[in-house]
């Protein structure tokens, strides 16, 4: 399976009309296009150290296409291409921010792991602290460190968790839709990281809360991350979190 179901849905909710792009920018660690507004995505590359046949169609130019045409390198196997899609896709969102809660996903899994199996996929600097709160705590990354478990363990733990926490740059990946596929219809299952599109599509596929970020401060984003920011370093961004109706974040 892939996540082309819920691209499709996505790139369906986007405006018909054509929106410029006023900026691109690939980052070590984050990608970002502002359009309509300014959206992120994980920076994902070929795991090569020097790889010099993956190219991105169009690059040098990719200001002069449309928002939507970016965001249709979602799709894409090429997956430097990919995070360019879902930024683009990011970019053209929005959701009623009267609907949001500005609160840390972490705050939510220690106040709904107590004594709970809780898996994560993908690596969080909030880990530690949310080990310490909640009954088990599993972590499973595609390049595990130390204390994580392999991407091939997913099916195994995932549908023994009562919470479930996914990465958004699964969608860049492609493997979004495969995790999701994996969780038991009584877990809260929640994406989150600056990735994840802050779109009520996510909830028509079993997700309870989304978890992502809003750029107040466009100058600040593109200057951090184009100077190689961390999450943590990246400045002019707003944590926001929604609840599919009926779930609740505390």
């Amino acid at each position: 399976m892939s996540d082309f179901h819920i691209l499709d849905d996505l790139l369906a909710t986007l405006p018909e009309d054509p929106v410029p792009v006023r900026s691109v920018l690939v980052g070590v660690h984050w990608t970002a296009v502002c359009s309509r507004h300014c959206g992120l995505a994980t920076t994902i590359i070929a795991n090569k150290p020097h790889d010099h046949a993956t190219f991105v169609r169009n690059v040098g130019n990719l200001h002069q296409k449309t928002a939507q045409e970016l965001a249709e390198y979602s799709r894409s196997k090429n997956r430097l291409e990919a995070s360019i899609g879902v930024a683009a896709i990011n970019s053209l969102l929005f959701m009623n921010q009267k609907d949001a809660v500005e609160m840390n996903a972490s705050e939510v899994l220690i106040k709904k792991g107590a004594g709970k199996n809780v898996a994560l996929v993908g690596h969080f600097p909030f880990i530690p602290q949310v080990q310490r709160r909640v009954g088990n705590l599993w972590v499973i990354e595609q390049q595990p460190a130390e204390g994580d478990y392999p991407a091939n363990t997913a099916a195994d733990l995932i549908p023994q968790a009562d919470i479930v926490a996914l990465t958004g740059s699964a969608l860049i990946n492609h493997t979004l839709e495969d995790l999701l596929s994996l969780c038991r219809p009584d877990a809260l299952v929640m994406v989150l990281g600056p990735s994840t599109p802050l779109s009520e599509v996510m909830f028509d596929y079993g997700v309870s809360i989304i978890a992502g970020s809003q750029i107040i401060d466009e100058a600040a984003v593109m200057r951090t991350v184009g100077q190689g920011a961390t999450f943590q370093q990246v400045e002019g961004v707003r944590k926001l979190m929604y609840a599919r109706r009926g779930a609740s974040l505390v």
